[in-house]
């Protein structure tokens, strides 16, 4: 039993990088440096100079931005854009937006708030980087959608203060992985509503975001290789779940270290969660 507890843990330390089941595609993943010209990275991954956006116009900081490989992606962005359009097949995607706060004006929290949305529907509600991340310190923020049209939209729309500002955005195509379906459920057997938090953090990444839960469940992609990702360190997750009035239900932090696993023969698996009613 403690095994496999154990080796439960280690899938969730890498599922959550993905919280919806993935499709092999013919697609490439698109990356785009906002707001500045061609860039290759630390990786060797090629950025697309600034293209797809609606509005907004091209600015740069000056400084070292913290928490990152990769600090020139950072130092240009696009100010106050309205949307950024790309037309990619139909499929399941991770996407990945890239932010840092630079502006003295807003190195306080509330000093600029912004809704970002994903196909229409907001991904990251009153987002606020000096708050999650501080000053000149990269932020990535992570969703997963699934295509149908033909094209990802982000949208970005001002709630406060400053307008938006984006650095770089990445779209990851899904991939046919096993999958772990997280089942939480109160002692009676009802199914829980409410949000899957999550977390990934590292000297070098910052992975957010939020799943709504699907009659008490949440399907994660399994990635054999994380540092696909990026994720090559050391790096913790955080895991929580918050029922629709807020009330947090069940947590975890862990450690985790890619070198030391070997997931490319893990099965599709999942793990029951029994939590008390707030």
């Amino acid at each position: 039993m403690q095994r496999r507890a154990q080796q439960l843990f280690r899938l969730m330390s890498f599922a959550i990088l993905g919280l919806v089941p993935g499709t092999l595609l013919a697609q490439q993943p698109l990356r785009v440096n906002c707001g500045g010209p061609s860039f290759t990275d630390s990786k060797g991954q090629v950025w697309q100079a600034d293209t797809g956006f609606s509005g907004g116009t091209e600015e740069s900081i000056s400084g070292a931005v913290a928490g990152t490989s990769d600090a020139l992606l950072f130092e240009d962005y696009r100010w106050n854009p309205t949307s950024y359009s790309f037309k990619v097949a139909n499929g399941s995607y991770h996407v990945n937006l890239y932010f840092v706060e630079a502006n003295p004006q807003s190195e306080v929290p509330g000093a600029r708030v912004f809704n970002v949305s994903l196909q229409g529907v907001t991904a990251f509600a009153n987002l606020d980087i000096f708050a999650e991340a501080g000053a000149n310190t990269a932020l990535i923020k992570t969703s997963n959608i699934t295509v149908s049209t033909g094209a990802i939209n982000i949208g970005f729309a001002p709630v406060s203060g400053l307008s938006p500002k984006i650095s770089a955005i990445e779209i990851i195509p899904g991939a046919a992985q096993p999958a772990l379906t997280l089942n939480f459920k109160y002692p009676d057997g009802t199914p829980v509503s409410g949000n899957l938090n999550y977390a990934i953090t590292s000297p070098l990444l910052n992975f957010q975001g939020v799943a709504a839960l699907s009659n008490g469940q949440a399907q994660c992609v399994l990635f054999a290789n994380p540092s696909a990702l990026g994720i090559s360190a050391q790096f913790n997750v955080n895991l929580s779940l918050t029922d629709t009035a807020g009330h947090q239900l069940w947590q975890i932090n862990l450690g985790m270290n890619p070198s030391g696993v070997n997931l490319g023969a893990v099965q599709s698996s999942a793990l029951n969660v029994v939590v008390q009613k707030q």
